[in-house]
């Protein structure tokens, strides 16, 4: 939305043309109230932003009145400049700077609008933008979002303007029609009526077109009944083709199934040799694990199960209690953590205790030193020697507040008698000030009374004066008279005036005869002009004759060589069309050729695709097995890599065992070097030289006894590892067999055949090629003859043209015939302007009769005026002359008043001078009283102050000692210090049992360690039984396989694959052959559909019948034209109806907050129109009135209303036009909006205006400018809170206009 922010004036209406007279004004959101008196220049600052805005003057100001006046500012050249800062509609700020000058002339001024400027900001740059008035006006309207009579009318209307919704029936009906913008509809059904004309034209037209529209309606036909031909061969082919397909899916589904089983029977192969592979491996593991044990456990699996359950009950039972301990001994951390804080806090505690002790000693002392300071102070006996008892300190405090009273009663006392001599002095001061007082009133109304007698004085004898040279005046007067009335006689003798009005008749006569003349002129070039019509239209025949026969003749020029080379001549219409129906057949024919070329041509092609998708299946196939054979054995030879894949899973089997072993005989060793009374190495039988290698020995083989597990763990994974990849190896061998299969028969056999394929489609293609340089050499002949076609229709129908052109050339020519054209049109164009001329000088010579006999009446006339006013001055002299004795008695009274009031002024001032100087001296006594009672309360007041001061400190000292003592503080601090003591107590035992915790821990980890190595054994031995479980799994899983192996018929299934795949191969030629035949009709078709898809066949039904429907419906046209022109009619009336509804609501809403009369509920614009307009109308009428509701009549508002009732419904209906049409631009400025208000409605209307600034504060860009000069009106605005300053416009004293920032609350002040 766009808003206004500055504007600068120079050289306007009363603004000065100098430099330091600019003025600039920045405009506030909301509401911006300019305020001065009247003639001070606020309305020229609308009018300025008008200017700026739109381009338009303000009324009244043509010639030069909107500059500042050149005489006025002693200069022949004047210039003025205005310049507004905005925002527009799209938030960017932009400058508009408009210039104008005005030059003094001899006898009028000559005003020029200067250059006009627009700048704006993009990018960081300034870009301006300098052209005429019109372009500005044109990029203002659009910068703004409003249109320009929006801006004149609603936005910156001027105050003399400002009642138009009042205005007679014309001129408010422009304005709203320029406000509506209703003339771009009455366009919209002015264009209407012209199409309705235009359509007889249309007839013509569709007439020709139908002829040439029917032929190629019979062409398209014959083509349409040739494709439903080919498209039902087409139907035929794709059964046979489906027919074919049906026998082809279920022998693909039994080659399928075949290779399906085939695949289970190579699975079960490959899954029965794994299972011996993996049976040996387990044969071997078990031995293994069995040579590395120590023992193997002999009882029955159940008692293994239960030995090896209860070994991991008592570990975990031990593991159980180490948690437990862990639980313990956080417990006790916690206890000895909580314990250490209130320990901590407890002598924090004590430390504060003991500080309040020491102040509770200290307090006590400073009380006694203050009671004893005290009483000495006032003299107080017994209080000198502290401490002091509870009885003492009472008895203290009851002394105390007794003296305190004492002396307040004295100070009390002192200043009443003080007071009441200060009372007895001022009685007598009034006294003498009251008697004082009057006699200097008398002295003032004797000394008025006195100047004013003196001022009526002199006025008596300057009138006196006057009168005493009246005798001489009256003696001039009379002889004027004489001599006005002799020049007034000589005036009346000397007229010609009856003369003058006999020769004025004779020439209103010949005036007459010259107008007849002319009239009859008139006429006879009337006559001429229509036959000048008659000739004009058959000269454009004749031309128009003319340009039909050049197109012909160059119709012929451009076609004529390839018509004659193709036909032998230049044929009409209907011979080319029957040579183009000719050629037409010759190239179905070689299409025919053509399409059956195709379509072997496609049986070879589909063939070649089917052999070479077999081809890429199986090279395809080929990769993929050569792909999952290198992937698993990571070269071609498999054999090599499983030897040596079975030597790795020997070596890994063994390294399984030696770690099985390790954990017995690290058992073992440490068991006999642990229980033996002197150890030995059980390995070369060396004694130790001491128990810390021993132990040394010991740990070392604990630690790697603690490790045989993991890589026991890890080596059995890599060993299942190796033993999953020895069987996908030994899967791969069948897949080794396809590939071999691929390789040396089936690849080389279909590349055999893909190479007979090729041949044959390179014999088709070159036939193919043939047919179509045949076909294109046909097609292109007959294209040339139809692009012929169309012009050759063209001729055709210009040949018709000339026909009836020189028809038309044959009427006009017997109109013509018998008319006498002797006398030329301009002939009898100079008769008239000779006629003319004689009638211009006849008017002159009237007018000039006609002024002589006006001079000489004004002239006896103005005669007559100056003896009359002598008359009236000699009788005015002699009446005063007759008043000259009462103003001679009057002067001698005056003086007689004036002499007395002179004594009794001097009198009064005589009586003054005693009075002043007893009066100054009681006043002087008064001081001194009144100082000496301030020093006496002054020192009574601070001797009581410093009383209670020290009162006050006894006071809190005394609450702290007693507070100390009712808290109990001293008990307080011994029950802490017993605290402290247990807390150290409990701190000592919590430390100890934490201490007997650990002790526990490190035992019960010793004992899990030892159970470890037992955990292994038993592990074992549950291991090597699981494994011999396995093995008879494994040996029963292959008797199985072998069994279904057996059943499956291997010979039988290949045998039978082998005749299916012969009988799908038969099938898919049989279906290419199809396929090709397919593809023939196919292409056949599409090229029947391409000749359906042109221009002259594509839609040839569709076009003859739309064209036929257009002729025989354009009158219908014509007639719905005129409804249709009705209902626009109607919906503009609707929308002027729904805009008038919401401006009417708006000024309701208005108009019932604001007036604050009974006799009007509210006013109304009403849009009245005319029902019965139609077609043939050229302009709509619309009528607007405004009207007052009373009651439930509608009476038109101009006319019946007051001028303040006018002032405020133009206001309210130019507040609702902004709301409704100013959508893009919140600005609106109201000049003088009180004019002709009373106090009331000026209060409602400011009331009114605020709540509209309240309702759109929401709106960022909304701005209201009010000009007053009512400052009670801006008080009244200023009480809310969207306006805190206001700009005040005052004249200079140059009486230039200036312009003041105030802030609101200086108006209240300056009004109260």
């Amino acid at each position: 939305m766009s808003k206004i922010d500055k504007m600068s004036i120079l050289g306007v209406r009363s603004f000065g043309v100098e430099d330091k007279d600019k003025q600039i004004i920045s405009f506030f959101n909301p509401l911006t109230v300019l305020v001065g008196p009247n003639g001070a220049g606020k309305t020229t600052i609308i009018e300025c932003l008008k200017y700026a805005t739109s381009g338009e003057l303000p009324p009244g100001s043509k010639g030069g009145a909107f500059v500042h006046d050149p005489k006025d500012a002693h200069e022949t050249d004047v210039r003025a400049q205005i310049r507004l800062l905005f925002t527009d509609v799209n938030g960017e700020k932009v400058t508009v700077q408009r210039s104008m000058s005005c030059t003094q002339k001899a006898k009028n001024y000559s005003f020029k609008s200067l250059e006009q400027v627009i700048s704006r900001v993009k990018d960081g740059e300034k870009v301006s933008f300098s052209s005429k008035c019109g372009e500005v006006d044109v990029e203002m309207i659009s910068a703004l979002g409003v249109s320009k009579p929006v801006l004149n009318n609603v936005i910156f209307c001027h105050q003399e303007e400002s009642n138009w919704p009042l205005s007679e029936g014309k001129a408010l009906k422009d304005k709203f029609d320029s406000i509506f913008a209703a003339t771009k509809y009455i366009k919209a059904l002015e264009t209407m009526r012209q199409l309705r004309v235009k359509q007889s034209q249309t007839v013509k037209e569709c007439q020709l077109e139908l002829r040439y529209l029917k032929q190629n309606k019979e062409k398209a036909q014959q083509i349409r009944e040739t494709l439903a031909t080919k498209e039902a061969h087409l139907m035929a082919s794709k059964d046979n083709i489906q027919q074919i397909d049906n026998q082809i899916d279920p022998l693909e589904n039994r080659l399928t199934d075949i290779d399906l089983k085939l695949g289970k029977l190579m699975k079960l192969d490959n899954d029965i040799k794994a299972l011996d592979s993996r049976k040996k491996q387990m044969e071997e593991d078990n031995k293994e694990l069995e040579e590395t044990m120590e023992q193997v456990f002999q009882g029955s699996d159940e008692q293994l199960q239960e030995t090896y359950q209860n070994h991991q009950r008592t570990v975990r039972g031990k593991e159980r209690r180490l948690t437990d301990c862990h639980k313990d001994l956080e417990r006790a951390g916690y206890e000895c953590q909580r314990l250490n804080r209130v320990k901590a806090d407890l002598l924090v505690e004590q430390g504060r205790l003991h500080l309040e002790a020491d102040r509770h000693i200290q307090n006590i002392k400073n009380r006694d030193t203050q009671v004893r300071s005290l009483s000495s102070y006032l003299e107080m006996e017994g209080y000198d020697r502290p401490p002091f008892t509870t009885l003492q300190l009472e008895s203290f405090n009851r002394q105390i507040t007794q003296r305190l009273e004492r002396e307040k009663e004295t100070v009390s006392q002192v200043m009443a008698d003080l007071q009441e001599k200060e009372q007895h002095k001022q009685q007598s001061i009034d006294e003498i000030r009251d008697k004082k007082t009057g006699l200097e009133r008398t002295v003032e109304l004797k000394g008025d009374l006195q100047r004013k007698k003196q001022q009526e004085l002199s006025n008596v004898r300057a009138e006196l004066e006057r009168l005493e040279g009246s005798s001489s005046r009256l003696q001039e007067l009379e002889n004027e008279l004489s001599k006005a009335e002799h020049e007034l006689q000589s005036a009346v003798q000397s007229s010609n005036v009856e003369e003058l009005k006999v020769e004025v008749v004779e020439l209103q006569k010949e005036k007459a005869e010259l107008d007849r003349t002319q009239r009859q002129l008139d006429q006879e070039m009337e006559m001429l002009n229509t036959h000048t019509t008659a000739r004009t239209q058959m000269d454009m025949l004749k031309k128009d004759k003319m340009e039909k026969e050049e197109q012909v003749r160059k119709i012929k020029s451009r076609h004529s060589e390839d018509l004659v080379s193709l036909l032998g001549h230049f044929p009409n219409k209907r011979e080319l069309e029957d040579w183009i129906y000719a050629k037409s057949k010759e190239v179905n024919r070689t299409r025919d050729r053509l399409v059956k070329l195709n379509k072997d041509l496609a049986s070879s092609e589909q063939n070649k695709s089917h052999i070479a998708s077999e081809l890429r299946k199986k090279e395809q196939q080929l990769a993929g097995d050569e792909e999952k054979f290198f992937n698993v054995c990571g070269s071609q030879d498999l054999e090599q890599d499983l030897c040596k894949l079975q030597d790795d899973l020997e070596k890994i089997s063994k390294q399984r065992a030696m770690l099985a072993g390790a954990t017995a005989v690290y058992t073992q060793f440490i068991s006999q070097l642990t229980e033996e009374r002197e150890p030995c190495c059980p390995v070369c039988q060396r004694t130790f030289p001491s128990e810390s290698d021993l132990q040394e020995v010991i740990n070392d083989m604990q630690s790697k006894l603690r490790l045989v597990p993991d890589k026991l763990k890890n080596t059995e994974q890599d060993l299942k590892k190796k033993e999953r990849r020895r069987d996908e190896m030994m899967a791969l061998k069948p897949v080794r067999e396809s590939i071999v299969q691929h390789q040396e028969k089936e690849l080389p056999e279909l590349r055999n055949r893909l190479q007979s394929v090729n041949r044959e489609i390179e014999r088709l293609k070159s036939d193919v090629e043939e047919q179509e340089t045949l076909l294109g050499t046909l097609m292109s002949e007959e294209e040339t003859a139809k692009a012929c076609l169309q012009d050759i229709s063209f001729m055709d129908r210009h040949l018709m043209d000339l026909k009836d052109v020189e028809r038309k050339i044959a009427q006009q020519a017997a109109k013509l015939q018998g008319v006498d054209l002797t006398r030329t049109i301009q002939q009898v164009s100079q008769e008239k302007q000779e006629t003319q001329h004689k009638l211009d000088t006849t008017s002159s010579k009237m007018e000039l009769k006609r002024k002589l006999i006006q001079d000489q009446q004004d002239q006896i006339q103005m005669l007559k005026s100056a003896v009359n006013e002598t008359r009236a001055e000699k009788l005015q002299l002699s009446s005063d002359m007759q008043k000259q004795q009462q103003l001679e008695e009057q002067c001698a009274e005056f003086t007689s008043e004036i002499q007395a009031f002179i004594r009794d002024i001097r009198d009064a001032k005589e009586q003054l001078s005693p009075l002043s100087a007893t009066l100054e001296k009681l006043q002087q006594e008064k001081q001194e009283l009144m100082e000496r009672k301030r020093q006496r309360q002054e020192e009574g007041q601070e001797k009581i102050n410093a009383i209670k001061e020290r009162i006050k400190t006894v006071t809190i000292l005394e609450r702290d000692i007693t507070k100390y003592i009712n808290e109990g503080k001293d008990e307080y601090k011994e029950q802490k210090e017993s605290e402290l003591q247990e807390t150290n107590t409990q701190l000592y035992e919590a430390e100890k049992h934490k201490e007997k915790i650990n002790k526990e821990m490190g035992n019960i980890r010793q004992d899990i360690d030892t159970q470890k190595v037992q955990e292994r054994w038993l592990q074992d031995n549950l291991t090597l039984r699981k494994r011999v479980e396995e093995l008879k799994e494994v040996v029963v899983k292959r008797e199985a396989l072998m069994k279904d192996m057996g059943n499956m018929q291997v010979l039988q299934l290949r045998q039978e694959r082998r005749e299916a795949e012969r009988k799908l191969e038969e099938l898919k030629k049989n279906r290419s052959i199809a396929l090709g035949r397919q593809n023939g009709f196919e292409e056949a078709i599409l090229e029947a559909r391409k000749e359906l898809r042109e221009d002259q066949y594509k839609k040839a039904d569709e076009l003859h019948k739309n064209k036929m429907i257009t002729m025989r419906t354009t009158e219908l046209v014509i007639k719905d034209l005129d409804i249709y022109y009705k209902a626009l009619d109607q919906t503009i009336m609707k929308f002027h109806s729904m805009k008038m509804d919401e401006i009417n609501k708006i000024i309701r809403d208005l108009w019932r907050s604001t007036y604050r009369g009974q006799d009007i509920e509210y006013v109304e614009i009403r849009s009245d129109f005319d029902e019965n307009a139609s077609a043939g109308v050229r302009r709509r009428v619309y009528n607007y009135r405004v009207v007052m509701m009373k009651g439930e009549t509608a009476l038109d508002m101009r006319g019946r209303c007051s001028a303040g009732q006018k002032v405020l419904a133009s206001l309210i209906i130019r507040l609702a036009l902004a709301e409704t049409f100013c959508l893009n631009c919140g600005i609106l400025a109201l000049d003088e909006p009180t004019t002709n208000l009373d106090r009331e409605n000026i209060e409602s209307l400011a009331h009114a205006l605020v709540e509209i600034i309240r309702s759109r504060s929401c709106q960022r860009n909304f701005q209201l400018l009010i000009i007053t000069h009512d400052e009670d009106f801006v008080e009244l605005l200023g009480r809310s809170s969207y306006i805190e300053h206001f700009y005040r416009i005052r004249k200079n004293q140059d009486q230039n206009s200036e312009i003041t920032k105030c802030s609101i609350t200086s108006l209240s002040s300056y009004l109260h």
